[in-house]
């Protein structure tokens, strides 16, 4: 096994245990909070370094995506390490929350799964780690908002206003940035598991993306309770 495989195994591996360690602190820390709060503040945590490496990683800022169905970079394959071992770690972590979301174990699974074929073929350095900072730059808010209603702020302007901006930076990373980045990866000389990967994230983003609008349409356009004159 070359050196360089070598670090990334062993990032993968001290990361899953450092995540696991971590969640256990956090509900220690926070034990009168729910098990939902405590991963949600290990996710905005890795959200918030994913994307910064990511954009720390972009090999030409004229072409993000640029070089195509290249090799990647070793920070690039730090960057896909850090990542696959929190995903690891949230998807075992999410087999013991009370409530278990379908779609969001595919999301993990199907991460999982490209981030694995990238580090295993060395293909498609830069494409993943696009897909990386597309998926994750709306995810600080979409757990804020959760947060939010968990220590009080439920239904309140500033939990509307997280809503507001997580839905807004999601329809954009993923709606209008995303298809032209399954596009590209779909034009270029990627594997075809790399494709069918970048393809089923989307899939899974165009669903998220109708629960989103419904949801921000009830929260827009919903009319005030009328009060009960006192008799």
């Amino acid at each position: 096994m070359e050196e360089e495989q070598i670090r990334v195994v062993k990032i993968i591996v001290i990361g899953v245990i450092l995540w696991g360690v971590s969640f256990i602190l956090t509900r220690r820390i926070f034990s009168s909070y729910s098990f939902d709060f405590s991963n949600r503040l290990l996710s905005t945590v890795h959200a918030t370094v994913a994307v910064t490496l990511a954009t720390l990683s972009v090999q030409d800022w004229s072409c993000p995506v640029c070089p195509r169905a290249s090799k990647p970079s070793p920070q690039q394959m730090d960057t896909m390490a850090f990542s696959l071992s929190y995903m690891i770690y949230d998807l075992i972590c999410c087999q013991f929350d009370q409530v278990i979301s379908i779609d969001n174990a595919v999301h993990h699974f199907v991460s999982i799964l490209g981030f694995v074929a990238g580090l295993a073929y060395q293909k498609s350095g830069s494409e993943i780690i696009a897909t990386l900072w597309i998926a994750e730059i709306s995810s600080p808010f979409y757990h804020l908002r959760e947060i939010l209603k968990e220590i009080g702020y439920r239904d309140t302007s500033i939990n509307l206003a997280a809503d507001v901006c997580f839905a807004t930076i999601f329809t954009l990373a993923r709606i209008v940035c995303g298809p032209f980045l399954v596009y590209v990866s779909l034009t270029a000389a990627n594997p075809i598991f790399i494709k069918a990967m970048g393809s089923g994230l989307q899939l899974v983003s165009i669903l998220w993306f109708y629960k989103i609008f419904g949801m921000m349409r009830y929260k827009l356009f919903k009319k005030p309770k009328s009060k009960k004159k006192a008799t």
